[in-house]
């Protein structure tokens, strides 16, 4: 797995915050609900919308009717023009070859013609155009006449439609700000929570303290656990600093008075030399365990990666049996500790030069390469041995892991990439272990990268 694997499964990891989710399902549930009463109220007012459209329509026809029945034919031409100027309303014969077309097929109109022909008769007409004319046409007789009476439909359309979508948006829009008031209460609790979490990740005991005031009895409590619980991890990572400067002084003094015994004591070179080996040897893996076991507070700053790994690479390039390839991107620069990115990449030689030798020439061949990666800087230490078997990759960072070309070294103490893993996340990155397509290990780094 390479760098850009790497970065594709961080980014899969990446979900929905806790109040965007809670938010989403606050607003789906509030949202269904407005929706289901409008629906439900809309139902109820179907039957007394239909009959009340009815009762108007009915209305005008019988007062058509009635208008029509008892004045003359002199006069009916003046009060059908008086209905159509006054209200709308126009009358007139209607013929054998007359073409309507139906009223609309939903349900609240279908509802409305079945009102008007029980009020009117079976033989009232009901239809949404003649002859192509568009409108609310009633057809009606007197006697032996038919007539058609035309109208505009909408004054006898309810504004219905428009007050309910005001009406449901207006529902809608209070309903999202509820459910976001209401993530941002359950969230912020939780968000405190996690920030104070990965303080306490950093190392900053004394900033990650909860409030223990609110007024929530489950989050007081959890609060209040909180921060007897950090209180605790303080006093802890307190007493191993102690510790750990006094194992430092402790082991290494009785080891410099080894060290100097065995110069001025054994006359045998050889055996003088072979037990100073053992006495330096004792210090590296004390040095190992106390990297390890070093408190987790690091100080970030801008550290140049290009003079680092020179510095690193300085001792290591008069050695007979390393032979290094490097191509740095200049000026790359990231947010880490000095002495602890130093650190990292002096395991990372330690580790190559170690195992990355050649069967044939036992020389190890090592590649390192540092380039800009939009804001992060990408690390990658290669060396060109035999490789790791894939069932070992991920473990190689469990701490005293080693594998089987380590098991036979004995001053291996399996904490080498350990510590390099534990060093890179405290400093905000990450690490990924392959082998590459070649033969040997290849270690890839992703650093924060730092302005210039």
């Amino acid at each position: 797995m390479g760098l850009d694997d790497l970065e594709a499964t961080s980014g899969r990891r990446t979900g929905l915050s806790l109040f965007w989710r809670t938010f989403f399902l606050l607003a789906l549930l509030l949202v269904g609900c407005v929706v289901a009463w409008t629906q439900t109220l809309r139902e109820m007012e179907f039957e007394p919308r239909a009959l009340q459209t009815a009762q108007q329509i009915a209305s005008v026809v019988n007062l058509s009717r009635a208008a029509v029945m008892h004045t003359d034919a002199i006069a009916r031409v003046s009060l059908f023009k008086t209905m159509k100027d006054q209200e709308h309303v126009t009358i007139r014969p209607r013929e054998p070859k007359d073409v309507a077309e139906p009223f609309s097929d939903d349900d609240l109109s279908q509802h409305i013609v079945q009102q008007i022909r029980s009020r009117l008769g079976p033989d009232a007409v009901v239809a949404s155009s003649v002859n192509q004319v568009d409108g609310l046409w009633v057809g009606f007789s007197i006697d032996k006449d038919h007539y058609w009476l035309q109208t505009d439909r909408a004054r006898f359309d309810q504004p219905a439609g428009r007050t309910w979508l005001i009406w449901l948006l207006t529902a809608a829009a209070l309903s999202l700000a509820g459910a976001a008031g209401i993530a941002g209460l359950i969230n912020r609790p939780l968000k405190q929570l996690s920030f104070a979490a990965s303080r306490i990740r950093e190392g900053d005991f004394e900033a990650s303290a909860l409030d223990e005031t609110v007024s929530t009895r489950e989050i007081r409590a959890v609060n209040v656990g909180f921060n007897r619980m950090t209180k605790k991890l303080a006093k802890i990572e307190q007493d191993r600093a102690v510790m750990l400067a006094g194992i430092s002084h402790d082991l290494r003094t009785p080891l410099a008075r080894l060290r100097l015994e065995t110069e001025l004591s054994v006359a045998d070179l050889e055996a003088r030399e072979a037990m100073s080996a053992d006495i330096a040897q004792l210090d590296a893996i004390i040095g190992k365990f106390l990297d390890y076991a070093r408190p987790g507070n690091i100080r970030l700053s801008p550290v140049s990666l290009n003079d680092t790994i020179e510095n690193c690479l300085a001792p290591l390039r008069k050695r007979a049996d390393l032979e290094f390839k490097v191509a740095l991107q200049a000026g790359l620069r990231v947010q880490a500790d000095p002495v602890e990115l130093q650190r990292v990449i002096d395991n990372l030689l330690e580790n190559a030069s170690r195992y990355g030798k050649s069967v044939d020439t036992g020389i190890a061949m090592i590649d390192i390469s540092a380039r800009h990666r939009d804001n992060q800087v990408h690390l990658r230490v290669r060396d060109h041995g035999t490789g790791v078997p894939l069932d070992q990759i991920k473990q190689l960072t469990t701490p005293f892991f080693r594998g089987e070309s380590a098991r036979t070294a004995s001053n291996s103490t399996g904490l080498g990439l350990a510590i390099v893993e534990q060093t890179v996340s405290r400093m905000g990155g990450q690490l990924e272990l392959s082998n590459a397509n070649s033969g040997g290990l290849c270690v890839d780094i992703l650093l924060q990268r730092a302005s210039a």
